[in-house]
């Protein structure tokens, strides 16, 4: 049962930040954004679409010690409000804020009989080493299917408690599963280990396809078991979706939908195989593409890939992903060629290196010139420019800020 805890202090100190919230929410601006966001994801070219999610910098931007509450209840809710208004004041990138406050479909999962082990070191955001727990072909077999498991009566008293808390003033909004996303060469990587898989590719290929079958045929399993048992919402408006954007769409859900089950075919699908950086197009096709979209052959809109450079890959994916609309061109990846590729076929989903504000030194010249050149270079495409994976800004937020800034002077000019 989770812990609703929230004293009079803190109930106060949460209903002042939601008015808050919503006074942002109800500024015509973020319905003209709203709007922006729809079109481009219409692939019509509106601008550049700019976002940043500073992630591990949130701990250098608003730490923990700017909160007030003592509940974590009341922090995780406290958080979200700070975080919105935050873009608000120094983040007022294309990130639409809205006049809602979820509250959780309470549902979890059997799991699928294999857990991943490591070793990690002591500092705390350092890298760690897998310890394998699928040591032959026998072990593949240990994975079983997962079993979705709601608990419906947690969820409509955890409700009732937001309604209690945010009605007049937010609206309060059950939020179950949504856009849907996997990773199953990363899942078994985290079971097998990195260099195993890697040798598994010529060495034990029947393996890593029955490995990689079975974790597909249960995320498909569980997308069905979310939508039979209720636990789908709508995400067509300001949701995460795929690596990055928003879920803004006049196209879902789909035009035979009933308006009470919610269908993977209402909602964006996901894949990536960030574990696949260095391996061949042939090898991403034969190892990734075609188990993958079995699942995303679910979902009404798709978008495809994370941190991979997938500029040699754009004809596999076109080939292999059903109703792609959005493509993510990571850091690594070439901007011309990919540019060449999606044209306007899909959304040119573009992650800029987040180096840039991790550096001893902060150059807005330089950032205006790389986002200059990145514009020119794909005029004809549907484009985002997204900043993530911001592990640290160096304790200058105002980095952040800048980026911001320049980032929509570059796209008004675009």
């Amino acid at each position: 049962m989770m812990d609703t805890t929230c004293s009079k202090k803190e109930a106060k100190t949460l209903r002042d930040l939601a008015k808050r919230v919503a006074a942002v929410a109800a500024e015509p601006e973020q319905e003209v954004k709203a709007d922006h966001w729809r079109r481009h994801n219409g692939l019509e070219r509106v601008r550049p679409m700019v976002l940043i999610f500073p992630e591990g910098s949130w701990r250098e931007m608003l730490p923990d010690t700017q909160l007030t509450g003592t509940s974590e209840f009341a922090r995780r809710l406290e958080r979200d409000f700070r975080v919105r208004l935050y873009y608000a004041e120094h983040l007022p990138d294309d990130n639409v804020i809205e006049a809602v406050v979820g509250t959780p479909i309470i549902n979890w999962d059997t799991g699928w009989g294999l857990q991943g082990e490591t070793k990690r070191p002591a500092a705390a955001t350092g890298a760690y080493h897998i310890e394998p727990v699928i040591r032959s072909e026998a072990d593949v077999d240990r994975l079983v299917l997962p079993q979705l498991r709601v608990d419906w009566d947690e969820t409509a008293r955890i409700e009732a408690v937001m309604h209690e808390l945010f009605d007049g003033i937010l609206a309060v909004e059950r939020r179950g599963a949504g856009n849907y996303g996997i990773a199953p060469l990363d899942h078994y990587a985290t079971l097998r280990g990195i260099d195993n898989l890697f040798m598994d590719l010529l060495d034990h290929p029947e393996m890593v396809h029955r490995a990689v079958r079975r974790i597909v045929d249960g995320h498909i399993g569980m997308a069905k078991a979310f939508e039979e048992m209720g636990v789908f919402r709508l995400c067509n408006r300001n949701q995460y979706v795929g690596s990055g954007g928003t879920s803004y769409s006049t196209e879902l859900p789909g035009p035979d939908y009933d308006g009470k089950r919610v269908r993977p075919m209402d909602l964006w699908g996901f894949a990536t195989a960030q574990i696949f950086s260095e391996v061949s197009p042939e090898m991403h096709e034969e190892f990734a593409l075609q188990h993958e979209k079995r699942f995303l052959e679910l979902f009404g809109l798709n978008c495809y890939g994370c941190c991979e450079p997938l500029h040699l890959k754009l004809d596999a994916i076109f080939r292999h992903v059903p109703r792609l609309r959005r493509v993510s061109i990571s850091p690594w990846a070439n901007v011309a060629m990919s540019a060449e590729k999606l044209g306007n076929r899909c959304i040119f989903s573009w992650k800029p290196n987040p180096a840039i504000v991790a550096g001893e030194v902060w150059d807005p010249g330089r950032v205006r010139a790389i986002l200059t050149e990145f514009c020119e270079q794909t005029r004809d495409c549907v484009v985002e420019m997204i900043l993530k994976d911001t592990h640290t800004c160096r304790n200058h937020p105002e980095r952040m800020w800048d980026w911001v800034r320049i980032a929509r002077e570059v796209a008004e000019q675009f």
